[in-house]
């Protein structure tokens, strides 16, 4: 059994080893970058940062008998503000005819835009290799987690998710900045992506206020425009199961598409419930189908700990194995929430 909980600083190294498999803007593969990232989520789960829209979270997925990360995902709670917006480009459709010629075209249309005051965001899900797929769905776990959260806590989030997809990508290079982002700014992808993890003021100053005609991209870039990786195409008919669409926005650096959903929409936050823990456990061999099973606690060393187990509800309680139990730490009536898995 896994143990899913929130990060904490003597995580750094297994978290090091992780964002290497990603190296996004969320996840960054830099050192002091993800140190950062873990002093805010840990400042983020003791309630630390006053503002509750300022706040971001670190969850990883232990192996319950070694303690080695098998994962992580992360949810923040606002992407886009006054300091720092969230950028993008709204994809659209432009139709042109002429009589003289008789000749008609549609043309795909990117507009820059920006989100001042934006939605909250999952992101940063990377799964360490050697735990991929399996009956366990480490990588279902790690993203439902954030979901359960945000489901304890709906008044710390905006009341719509957002969901920034991967593109296929070239021996780490971007082909859709190299044909647009790189010609308004000079800079090599994996410098433009660093420099936006701290200063977005270069993308709103050199990058051109009105329309670019994707029809002057090469095919192949026009093509991948919106489209995720094979790796991520998983986590795309994921998101959509429960509930998330296309929003005809791309990330402007990239490509990759931008899914969203109303907060109050998405299966797993819809299907939340609380109960107490029942005092009679579960039986191990109970036909119950595994559910993920978590608590968030103001103080201690676990802020927050869940687990993918049976569980079984009667009335306002939740009959929960014994494994269970030692793996949360829980005794008989303490509240907890569960999500079920099989959405």
């Amino acid at each position: 059994m896994y143990l899913l909980r929130d990060a904490r600083k003597g995580d750094l190294k297994g978290l090091g080893a992780l964002a290497a498999a990603l190296d996004s803007v969320n996840l960054p593969d830099d050192e002091r970058a993800l140190a950062e990232i873990l002093e805010r989520s840990c400042r983020s789960f003791q309630g630390r940062i006053r503002d509750p829209l300022r706040r971001a979270y670190v969850f990883v997925l232990e192996e319950a008998r070694t303690g080695r990360l098998a994962g992580t995902s992360m949810l923040i709670a606002q992407h886009g503000t006054h300091d720092s917006p969230c950028a993008f480009f709204q994809v659209s459709t432009r139709e042109h005819y002429s009589s003289t010629l008789d000749r008609h075209f549609k043309h795909q249309v990117l507009s820059i835009g920006y989100h001042f005051d934006g939605p909250s965001e999952i992101g940063g899900l990377v799964v360490s290799p050697s735990d991929r797929g399996g009956p366990e769905q480490p990588g279902k776990q790690l993203s439902f987690a954030r979901f359960l959260y945000l489901a304890m806590f709906p008044e710390r989030f905006r009341d719509v998710v957002l969901a920034e997809l991967m593109p296929p990508l070239a021996g780490g290079k971007s082909p859709f900045w190299e044909s647009c982002g790189k010609r308004f700014t000079g800079l090599e992808y994996p410098e433009a992506d660093k420099l936006s993890r701290e200063n977005k003021e270069f993308i709103q100053q050199l990058f051109p206020p009105g329309e670019i005609y994707a029809t002057l991209l090469p095919p192949r870039v026009r093509r991948a425009l919106g489209a995720v990786g094979p790796a991520t195409e998983p986590v795309k008919r994921m998101l959509e199961a429960i509930g998330f669409r296309y929003a005809s926005r791309v990330d402007p650096f990239d490509g990759g598409p931008h899914y969203e959903a109303p907060t109050n929409a998405i299966a797993p936050v819809r299907a939340f419930r609380r109960a107490r823990v029942s005092a009679a456990p579960l039986s191990p061999a109970a036909a119950e189908r595994p559910k993920l099973v978590g608590l968030a606690r103001p103080t201690g060393r676990a802020r927050f700990r869940a687990v993918r187990a049976p569980a079984r509800f009667e009335g306002e309680e939740v009959l929960l194995t014994p494994e269970a139990r030692e793996r949360l730490e829980v005794l008989p009536g303490d509240r907890v929430g569960v999500v079920p898995l099989d959405l």
